[in-house]
């Protein structure tokens, strides 16, 4: 072989985002590619991106499996992930360097943290074994195996020796070792749950992956930041019980949560955060305005909706009713319980049941509370045949539905065992799809916008190809639906996110997530094909040449359901609810009993405009009246008193913005109708 061969052999190419292409010497370091572009630039980068430039032949992925093995950490050498600064780069690669700009290198820092409070833990206490430690959406936990329990004294301590650990700067140093040799260590350290999870990701003749600070070794895939350093602003929270793998007949371990960020300044803006999400808490808020309850006699997760609660209840679902008829949707009820074989046929039954509440037994037949209502527009859709002519069939129904969620799990409004789903189901031809999906992604911003939401996040979910068995329907079906999503959402202009692999085996899906007041994310409107129920239910149509053919299905969901979408309403707003949303939108104040009779007066007008209007009548202080009704949060509170009787007139105080002085009590009603009839954010 000539000098020349093997000097192109001993290189790699590696291209930049912007194109540029720099050739490295095989098992250069991302770190090196940093710092040949800028020292500052390497100091700054956090973990890499990476992505082979040409996707390996069979005989290149065999002849090139024992390099890549330690880079990817997978048997596919295609696969993009990120890797360490430190990784060695032995293949054509395209490279990406994140920094603390790039949200995916704040998850790499708590993951690194996770391991940083595992060697905190077992310095302090060695006789712990470890559990799994992984990154969170607002930190980290780590699960520990001890006897005796840790103290809010030992979290102190940890957060202490996690300082130490930080300050000792060591590196996070990847390693591989013989499956087989691993779990020997792990047993003989009787560390048994690693050994589970060896067992479980690894097969035999594997090499596994292990990550090392110090004197700490973790079976981990990483990826980390290059020293423990790195992890320069954290803290440990609290600490909860957890059944190894959730099952409450294994033993319980105990999980010390932590968060960390990349500065103190982060971090102190987050527990900000923090505190406000505390006062903006909608169970405690729905318990201060008498919003709703959950009643211990009657079972958790289930919601008892009182008069006030109820109120935004009736506005919310008329709404929703009525723009759903607007749009060409037929409104239909359906029962709260089928028989156990309509579940056998929908797939529930195989696939849903441990979600599902247990079968009841009555004469006929075994009965199970329906989990969705898509099977039942089904049945409404069967009940008549169908010609082309007839599509798109839009129903829609705001239908209670009941799901088994597991005790520890139901968090108020939030997530429940019942609760009312505005579903809608569209049957249409294939070549109606993109449209349809248009129409619901409208109705989605409409819904956002309508209720106070000025920014989403969307993400399509679509899936993997290479898991074949893991899907439902054909890969034609497939390229059909994922493409009518992706070009609805060009129509659109609208961002999105791809997520390979992360769609139902039924379908592709468009998730609409909204951004609260708090910058939170909350899962809520969903878009979602479906293969499978459409041929369950043998669907047809009489097509246009004669012949019969199957149905496109398309569910959405658009509040998601009435609890949830209510219980982020209360905390967007911290309850002071726009005016046209409000229970109460006037409260009445009366300055003494000599008022009264106005005040009445002023009441049944309010009531006759349609106005939801509160009368304080009581022999109290004025002030302590106005300090109750403004703790309900109206939107306003009306003062009488003499001059404000003889002249027909009323001295306004609005939320938020305190006395208004006197104005003529027609001009005020025509201010506040116009405001309720525009469903205006402000007042």
């Amino acid at each position: 072989m000539s000098s020349f061969e093997n000097s192109i052999q001993s290189t790699i190419q590696v291209q930049l985002p912007d194109g540029t292409v720099k050739n490295f010497p095989i098992g250069a370091t991302a770190f090196d590619v940093a710092n040949s572009i800028s020292p500052r630039l390497a100091a700054a980068s956090v973990v890499a991106r990476v992505k082979p430039l040409q996707a390996a032949t069979s005989d290149e992925a065999t002849e090139q499996s024992a390099t890549e093995e330690s880079m990817y950490s997978t048997n596919d050498p295609n696969r993009e992930r990120l890797v360490d600064l430190s990784a060695p780069l032995n293949v054509d690669v395209q490279l990406q360097l994140l920094t603390e700009k790039d949200p995916e290198s704040l998850q790499v820092v708590r993951h690194s943290a996770a391991h940083v409070l595992a060697t905190a833990v077992l310095e302090l206490y060695p006789e712990a074994k470890l559990g799994h430690g992984p990154a969170t959406e607002a930190g980290f936990f780590y699960d520990f195996y001890r006897p005796t329990p840790f103290t809010p004294e030992d979290l102190k301590a940890i957060e202490m020796k996690m300082a130490e650990i930080v300050a000792r700067d060591e590196k996070f140093v990847s390693e591989q070792e013989p499956r087989e040799k691993g779990l020997e260590e792990f047993k003989a350290d009787n560390d048994f749950m690693k050994v589970h999870f060896v067992e479980k990701f690894t097969k035999p003749g594997d090499e596994i992956s292990l990550y090392r600070n110090g004197s700490f070794v973790d079976f981990c895939r990483g990826p980390h930041v290059p020293s423990t350093g790195r992890v320069k602003a954290f803290k440990v929270l609290s600490l909860a019980g957890a059944y190894w793998l959730g099952d409450e007949k294994n033993p319980q371990l105990q999980r010390i949560y932590g968060t960390a960020f990349f500065s103190q300044k982060e971090m102190d803006a987050h527990f900000a955060r923090l505190e406000e999400a505390a006062k903006r808490d909608h169970r405690v808020i729905g318990k201060q305005m008498d919003l709703f309850s959950i009643q211990d006699l009657a079972g958790p997760g289930l919601i008892f909706w009182h008069p006030k609660g109820a109120m935004i209840r009736k506005i919310m679902e008329e709404w929703m009713r009525e723009e759903c008829i607007r749009r060409g949707y037929s409104l239909v009820y359906t029962p709260h319980v089928a028989r156990v074989n309509l579940w056998q046929t929908s797939g529930h039954e195989g696939f849903y049941a441990d979600n599902m509440f247990t079968p009841m037994k009555l004469d006929d037949a075994d009965y199970r509370m329906k989990p969705m209502n898509c099977p039942f527009h089904i049945l409404i859709y069967k009940n008549s045949p169908k010609s082309y002519r007839d599509l798109p069939v839009r129903y829609a129904e705001l239908g209670n539905v009941y799901r088994y969620e597991r005790s520890g799990t139901m968090h108020g409004l939030l997530r429940v065992r019942g609760f009312t789903q505005d579903d809608a189901h569209i049957f249409c031809t294939p070549e109606q799809i993109e449209d349809e999906v248009v129409a619901c992604i409208d109705f989605a911003q409409a819904v956002l916008e309508t209720f106070g939401f000025n920014e989403f996040k969307v993400e399509l979910s679509t899936w993997d190809p290479k898991a074949r068995a893991h899907y439902a329907g054909t890969d034609e079906k497939w390229d059909l639906a994922t493409h009518s999503l992706e070009n609805a959402l060009q129509r659109k202009q609208i961002p999105y996110k791809t997520i390979p692999g992360e769609a139902a085996f039924y379908g592709p899906k468009i998730d609409v997530k909204l951004v609260d007041v708090l910058g939170r994310l909350w899962q809520l409107s969903t878009v979602q094909f479906d293969f499978t129920l459409p041929a369950r239910f043998e669907m047809e149509y009489a097509g246009e040449d004669g012949e019969r053919h199957q149905p496109v299905m398309v569910h959405r969901a658009l509040f998601g359901s009435v609890e949830r979408f209510f219980g982020v309403l209360i905390e967007h707003y911290a309850g002071a609810f726009p005016l046209w949303l409000a229970p109460v939108q006037v409260g009445l104040v009366p300055i003494s009993e000599r008022h009264l009779a106005y005040a009445e007066k002023i009441q049944q007008q309010l009531q006759k405009a349609g106005i939801r209007v509160e009368l304080d009548g009581r022999n109290e202080k004025m002030n302590a009246k106005i300090r109750d009704l403004t703790m309900q949060k109206m939107p306003y509170v009306l003062v009488m008193g003499d001059k404000e009787a003889e002249a027909e007139a009323v001295s306004v105080r609005t939320r938020g913005k305190g006395d208004g002085g006197s104005m003529p009590f027609a001009d005020f009603l025509r201010h506040i109708e116009g405001l309720i009839a525009s469903k205006s954010m402000e007042l």
